[in-house]
């Protein structure tokens, strides 16, 4: 029996989806491409954006199309939110939610035994306790694998839509968090990069440092500039925590941070993980607009003064201190001195990289009910402005890191540059040119490299 993978979204769905294939493989199945005949397609969904909904439903009917005859599975976010609308495209024959899709194998023995759709979705209130689906012992490619730590969030940014999509916050245990990375450090990988739904929130739920014995420590006293060398050594977050554990396994690997939520994370917390000898020093941390007046109507409890002081601290730890993030333009309400705010503060913090997202109207979201819409050739406008400001400003970051020296994880030959590509410790793409032979011996290797002139989306190294 032949299964392909659909994935759309975040890293969590990438992990999940890697998490179905070694579940599957066990069982006897191979795994081919998404535009190959299968027996089972299984498309595991976002529900960021109505966008991403449609992109959903198209690839269904796409794949149907060319396999009427394969079974289908849609799981994920938009099968949680909008289980009726999924199970209404023609040919869908199961519909799994956001606990259930962990028992996808069951179900379609179940389908493929009975003939008869199955649509199983529970109720967010009633996900407690995080759900613990085995661990992964691969990712797609060689260098970098992603491992789940947290599940759910309760922030409820007023554009969002995943608290109801992926219920509270449910932390993975410690031991089976650091059980998975020794696999993978074994298995070759060189990147273990942490992620979740909103990461910064691990270990954050009542009594979850009772049940593991995570010992409290006191977070430094309100106003003091505790530096990394000075720092206690009992943790005073459960993210801490479980750094802590992973920095001093054996092997020869580095950690990353997914996205953090920078209206989680304290200051005075976020210095302290500098002491980690092999955490990356790079944060993608999602400002979503530079205006205090935008900032509030998306309900992020913080302002932008509280974003550009933590990257001021960091960057005084590290002035390369690799910083990037996401910003939406076109909110609603959004004026052009609003915009102009957003602007405004990536120029001055410098982002190695900007991700700018038109705003989406996503059903079901405070936001999507506000006055004030923005048209979207306005929102395209201002997209492209943004985007041309924030690649400035990377620019300018980059060449300030002429002659710095960085460790870089080399990872593949890229045959339209003529490069060997990897990134450095603080997130910046690295281009060394190379003979594709003499790029082999390097992939999934570390090396420090001087930082040269701007090249193609990063800088030359030698």
């Amino acid at each position: 029996m032949k299964i392909a993978f659909y994935t759309l979204g975040c890293k969590v769905n990438q992990y999940e989806t890697e998490m179905l294939r070694e579940k599957f493989r066990a069982l006897g199945w191979e795994t081919v491409g998404a535009e190959e005949p299968a027996d089972l397609f299984v498309v595991n969904t976002c529900t960021v954006t109505g966008l991403a909904d449609r992109k959903s439903r198209q690839y269904i009917r796409r794949m149907k199309r060319v396999n009427p005859d394969a079974v289908t599975a849609v799981i994920g976010c938009y099968a949680q939110v909008s289980p009726e609308g999924a199970a209404s495209v023609e040919g869908v024959d199961l519909v799994l939610g956001t606990e259930e899709k962990n028992d996808l194998p069951a179900y379609v023995e179940r389908f493929l035994r009975e003939r008869r759709p199955v649509v199983a979705v529970g109720d967010r209130k009633a996900m407690s306790g995080y759900r613990d689906s085995g661990t992964i012992s691969a990712m797609d490619g060689r260098t970098r694998a992603y491992i789940k730590i947290q599940e759910g969030c309760d922030r409820f940014c007023s554009y969002c839509v995943i608290p109801y999509a992926r219920g509270p916050v449910r932390s993975r245990a410690p031991e089976s968090v650091l059980a998975e990375a020794e696999r993978l450090v074994q298995q070759g990988f060189k990147e273990i990069v942490l992620t979740g739904i909103n990461t910064a929130l691990y270990g954050t739920e009542s009594g979850f440092r009772e049940e593991y014995g995570i010992p409290d420590g006191q977070p430094p006293r309100e106003g003091s500039a505790e530096r990394p060398d000075e720092c206690s050594a009992l943790p005073t977050s459960g993210l801490e925590y479980i750094l802590g554990r992973l920095d001093a396994l054996p092997g020869d690997f580095r950690i990353r941070l997914s996205s953090l939520e920078p209206n989680v994370v304290r200051p005075d917390e976020t210095l302290r993980l500098l002491r980690f000898r092999r955490l990356c020093h790079h944060l993608h941390l999602s400002i979503q607009s530079g205006a205090d007046s935008v900032l509030r109507r998306m309900n992020r409890r913080y302002t932008a003064e509280d974003y550009t002081a933590l990257v001021r601290m960091l960057r005084e730890a590290d002035p390369f201190y690799g910083v990037s993030s996401d910003v939406i333009v076109g909110f609603p309400g959004e004026t052009e001195a609003e915009f102009a705010e957003s602007v405004r503060v990536c120029r001055e913090i410098g982002f190695t990289h900007a991700h700018v997202f038109p705003y989406s109207k996503r059903p079901g979201t405070v936001a999507a009910e506000m006055d004030g819409q923005i048209p979207a050739p306005v929102k395209k406008e201002r997209a492209a402005r943004l985007a041309s400001a924030a690649d400035e400003a990377s620019l300018a970051f980059f060449r300030a890191m002429k002659g710095i020296k960085r460790t870089v994880l080399w990872e593949r030959f890229e045959p339209d540059t003529g490069c060997l590509t990897g990134y450095t410790d603080n997130y910046v793409k690295v281009y060394r040119p190379v003979s594709p032979e003499d790029a082999a011996p390097f992939e999934n290797t570390f090396e420090t490299v001087s930082i040269g002139e701007p090249f193609a989306s990063g800088v030359k190294g030698e």
